[in-house]
């Protein structure tokens, strides 16, 4: 056996979805790969409700930006205060070497934190199609050796602070933002709800106040409120050629649901979709397929093939999510389900 073995995971595509909103407006099935076989049902099941409903899943992009942190090291507080004001003064100056190291890199914030005589300062960058890992590291090592020579009183602390903050939980990334802000809606009619669902929006609606909202502040959660934003996430990462330990960060998020006369409004926000159409993971043969079908790989200006990636992740993130709470809401269906379709799933297996 070879040590460079590909790990196969079975891959399916699901919908289609129906898609609105300030980047596409489109219906197309999305590929999600996954063990959990449950997973492609489930959220077929949320996709056949976006075509019921006359806009389907209206998705917002708010805001974009990739991030990565530099650590220097003064003298005292008062240096490095000194320090990040001058830093801060010359944002144009800065955005200038930016330039010099990369086409489509744009520095387009920065943000600091002061802890004692050690300064954190959170470069942000608008990426173009990538999800900008390496280019947002690129770019700010070239910040920082730029700031060490002329900033006076600081000297090196790391290329990374953890205050970017890259594949872990924290609170900063739905504060401040990290990869793409998306937020997707959902208006269900009634005979929906019910239909195709077994279930009424008052039930969807307590629940997700009594266990994604109440049950995750009572878990200590970090700036989420959801019932597995992840399981999406991941099999869209994967079968898209993304870095899949950002479902870290892209986990967290919030949804939100209310009864309208019967009529469900259900929305998930997603503050930390980290995608990209190009770069790292996108030269197999299989990504370059799904990412062409997606209609993510055609000619746009830069960063939109991106952003219609990232709006395709939320809408299926939401289709998931509609579905299990529905089951949720009723007793029995969730295990049920997972038994008939992991029989099934099975028995198709091994050509009974």
């Amino acid at each position: 056996m070879t040590d460079n073995a590909t790990a196969g995971v079975p891959m399916r595509w699901v919908g289609p979805l129906r898609i609105s909103g300030n980047v596409a407006t489109t219906e197309t099935h999305v590929p999600l790969a996954t063990y959990e076989s449950p997973l492609w049902p489930s959220v077929g099941r949320g996709a056949k409700v976006s075509r019921l409903c006359e806009r389907g899943i209206v998705a917002t992009l708010v805001d974009e930006r990739m991030t990565r942190s530099v650590l220097v090291e003064a003298a005292d507080a008062q240096t490095a205060l000194t320090a990040a004001r001058t830093i801060d003064a010359r944002i144009g100056e800065l955005r200038e070497v930016v330039r010099t190291c990369s086409r489509f890199a744009e520095l387009i914030g920065i943000r600091h934190e002061i802890n004692a005589n050690l300064l954190f300062i959170r470069f942000e960058f608008s990426t173009g199609d990538a999800s900008g890992h390496n280019m947002a590291t690129l770019a700010s090592d070239v910040l920082l050796g730029h700031l060490l020579k002329t900033v006076p009183g600081i000297s090196y602390g790391s290329i990374s602070g953890n205050y970017c903050t890259d594949k872990k939980a924290t609170a900063i990334n739905g504060i401040l933002g990290r990869g793409k802000n998306v937020v997707t809606e959902l208006l269900v009619p009634r005979d929906v709800v019910e239909g195709v669902l077994h279930t009424t929006a008052a039930a969807i609606v307590e629940l997700n106040i009594r266990k994604n909202m109440l049950g995750t502040l009572l878990a200590g959660g970090i700036r989420s409120a959801n019932a597995h934003f992840a399981n999406m996430l991941l099999g869209f990462y994967l079968a898209t050629g993304q870095d899949a330990a950002n479902i870290v960060e892209g986990s967290q998020g919030v949804v939100m649901a209310e009864d309208r006369d019967a009529d469900l409004y259900f929305a998930c926000t997603l503050p930390n979709l980290i995608v990209g159409s190009v770069g790292n993971g996108k030269g197999l043969d299989f990504v370059e397929s799904n990412l062409t079908r997606l209609g993510c790989r055609a000619e746009r200006a830069p960063g939109e093939n991106a952003r219609r990636l990232a709006v395709l992740a939320a809408a299926t993130v939401l289709c998931g999510e509609l579905s299990l709470l529905a089951a949720q809401t009723n007793p029995g269906e969730l295990m049920r389900a997972h038994v008939q379709l992991e029989r099934d799933h099975q028995t198709a297996k091994a050509g009974v």
